[in-house]
């Protein structure tokens, strides 16, 4: 297992953790290991539940993954009606 230090914690932080350890009868060690590993978790789901923009790289490896796989046996105009009745009311889109 790795170990690092870190320096310049804040007096005001290193308080806090230190009376948080206390209360949890931790080591301050083992303290900031669960506020590090709580703190990314909320952070990993929160950017899995925001709607962060894509990349361009990555929207056309997407589109190139979806290129050709799409099979309809309708007629193109009606595949066309439905995507635009089934869109909701957003940004104005010249097309």
């Amino acid at each position: 297992m790795a170990s690092i230090t870190i320096r310049n914690i804040p007096d005001s932080v290193l308080s806090r953790v230190r009376t948080l350890s206390e209360v949890e009868k931790r080591s301050i060690n083992s303290e900031f290991l669960i506020l590090i590993e709580k703190a990314l978790t909320t952070e990993i789901e929160t950017r899995e539940n925001s709607n962060t923009p894509i990349s361009k790289e990555n929207q056309i490896k997407m589109w190139e993954t979806l290129s050709g796989s799409w099979e309809d046996d309708r007629p193109t105009e009606e595949i066309i009606s439905d995507i635009y009745s089934s869109r909701t009311k957003g940004r104005d889109v010249e097309l």
